[in-house]
């Protein structure tokens, strides 16, 4: 499970624009768009607990909220 899960360059230039933008909320600039996809990815492929998302896709928290919205 600790094997990094992204997508291609190729393939976000088609999966990126079909998502909304993200704005920041208040003091804090919104995080990437792919970064979090990948981490919801990840989640999916590998069948783990939220909490256990590793770091590099962000904090769990953050990836579950955006996964929800």
């Amino acid at each position: 499970m600790g094997e990094r899960i992204g997508v291609s360059d190729e393939e976000w230039a088609l999966i990126g624009p079909l998502l909304p933008p993200e704005h920041g909320r208040g003091c804090r600039p919104a995080g990437d768009n792919r970064r979090y996809f990948e981490g919801m990815i990840w989640m999916a492929r590998s069948g783990a607990q939220w909490r256990l998302l590793p770091d590099d896709y962000g904090k769990w928290n953050s990836v579950f909220r955006r996964y929800r919205r």
